[in-house]
């Protein structure tokens, strides 16, 4: 999953960066509310970490411009400051969660994938397509006789994305910008080669090739 991290921290925005990517994230980072504005408006994200005390403006602005703008990506505000009026406005600005700091890692992941979930109309941490479920927590596919596999960083938000909307043809470019962020250069194979790693744990029917188009993940095989 994509997410867009705004944080003017930089210390704890790279501290967080490393967690998230090991959480199945691809992150990028927005230090000002300058960058914030525009990546989440040009961008495709799966959700957003917002800080409110940024040095250039207050968080809620960029958050009510999103929303204006119809930027519908949800956002869990994450901020030092705990009065309740504060998370009042947050929400009612158009904020899905709020976590004030200090924080533990683990309730942000978790608080993230909750309201990605709810997003993509989900209860559970799993994203289940046919014969096949993909656990969010332990990033691991089972299938259908029971046996499990564990997959890289990579091939969890490759597959994530295409089990997502089974039968949606997702374009090279589409998958490329879910699985990586905009300070990466990967190969321009690279999803091919990941695509061959998934099919022989999934089998070839199950993850089609559309010549032109891009890849799509079968449910009914």
């Amino acid at each position: 999953m994509r997410l867009l991290l705004v944080e003017d921290d930089r210390l704890l925005a790279e501290g967080l960066t490393s967690q998230l990517g090991k959480a199945g994230f691809s992150v990028d980072t927005a230090y000002t509310a300058k960058e914030a504005v525009i990546l989440g408006e040009q961008e495709d994200y799966r959700a957003v970490v917002l800080d409110l005390g940024l040095p250039d403006g207050n968080g809620l602005d960029v958050l009510r411009k999103w929303r204006m703008n119809r930027v519908s990506f949800p956002v869990l505000i994450l901020t030092a400051r705990g009065d309740w009026q504060d998370k009042v406005n947050g929400l009612k600005a158009g904020a899905d969660d709020y976590l004030a700091k200090p924080f533990q890692t683990e309730e942000l992941i978790a608080r993230l994938n909750a309201i990605v979930r709810r997003s993509e109309g989900r209860v559970h941490s799993l994203v289940k397509a046919g014969r096949f479920e993909l656990d969010e927590s332990r990033q691991c596919l089972k299938l259908d006789d029971g046996t499990e596999h564990s997959l890289t960083g990579t091939e969890f938000r490759l597959l994530r994305c295409l089990m997502s909307r089974p039968g949606h043809v997702f374009s090279k470019e589409q998958l490329m910008e879910q699985l990586y962020n905009l300070n990466d250069n990967p190969s321009e194979n690279v999803i091919e080669a990941y695509i061959r790693r998934l099919r022989k744990l999934v089998g070839s029917d199950t993850i089609s090739t559309r010549r032109g188009q891009g890849y799509l993940f079968n449910d009914v095989v």
